[in-house]
């Protein structure tokens, strides 16, 4: 049998990072949006999003990559979240079955409001 291989991505909130003001997280949360759209503009990433419930959930989001846990350690870097010290990724291989699981090319949010 043959399998596809992912990486899953969570996005954790680091427990000694500090906390921004909320003119700063607004920020931040834009420039990780245009971050992730980038990365989903490259090909890298195919699939993320923010799990839902409350402020106080240590896992923040999650996300679906092309390539190894490696390779993806210097995009990761580059969150503005992970450079504020507030969040971090931790990285799993994932394989399914090959063809059970497809991606479509979309377009993700570049900010909140675009979110919105």
């Amino acid at each position: 049998m043959e399998f596809d291989r992912f990486t899953l991505a969570l996005l954790v909130r680091r427990t000694d990072g500090p906390r921004p003001d909320p003119k700063a997280e607004d920020l931040l949360q834009d420039a990780h949006l245009a971050h992730l759209a980038r990365l989903h503009d490259e090909g890298r990433l195919l699939a993320a999003g923010p799990l839902m419930g409350g402020p106080d959930r240590s896992i923040r989001g999650v996300g679906i990559f092309r390539g190894s846990p490696e390779e993806l350690q210097t995009y990761a870097a580059a969150d503005p979240w992970v450079q504020a010290g507030m969040l971090e990724y931790q990285f799993y291989p994932w394989m399914v079955p090959a063809g059970a699981v497809r991606f479509s090319r979309t377009e993700f949010p570049r900010s909140s409001a675009e979110a919105a």
